[in-house]
């Protein structure tokens, strides 16, 4: 199936009148990015810590180019589509956007969140500096939120080819 039917994956445009409707009801959005090939138990963890620093969480998700280029010719395991249908059935997650530039800047600035979040293997002083000020001219709150030690995209793949040695 190709077309998986996804109600939370809109066009930036759309999660712009998303964001300001929300906006106006007094409600604050929570934008956070990222690959999510093989959704895990990390994912999880922090989209869902991520969720709680405001009314809706909004993440943008890598386009297929994008993760290529970040992670390696093998990647991504799934395509966007599939990844943003599994983020779409968690039920914390607002509003899901795909982008394939190499930089989040356009989104940050077109969706002005009210916080950002990212896992704790980020910092301040790593976060890509025009993404940062980015989100600094949208005064959006920036977070680290504790990362979840042993859980990686990366370690789950070399944990299957493992398994798979053993057929």
């Amino acid at each position: 199936m190709t077309d998986l039917p996804n109600p939370r994956l809109l066009s930036l445009r759309d999660a712009v009148a998303r964001r300001d409707k929300l906006r106006t009801e007094g409600k604050q959005v929570v934008l956070t990015n990222g690959c999510f090939d093989l959704l895990h138990t990390g994912h999880v963890y922090f989209l869902s810590e991520a969720a709680k620093l405001g009314t809706a969480l909004f993440i943008a998700l890598n386009g297929d180019a994008s993760v290529q280029a970040l992670k390696g010719s093998t990647r991504p395991v799934q395509n966007a589509t599939e990844r943003a249908y599994l983020l779409g059935q968690l039920n914390f997650v607002d509003t899901l956007i795909t982008f394939g530039t190499p930089r989040l800047t356009a989104e940050i600035k077109a969706l002005k969140p009210d916080v950002y979040a990212k896992a704790g293997d980020y910092t301040l002083e790593t976060l890509n500096l025009e993404e940062r000020s980015a989100l600094e001219a949208a005064g959006a709150q920036i977070r680290f939120l504790p990362y979840l030690e042993g859980y990686s995209t990366t370690s789950l793949i070399a944990k299957i080819n493992a398994a798979a040695q053993t057929f």
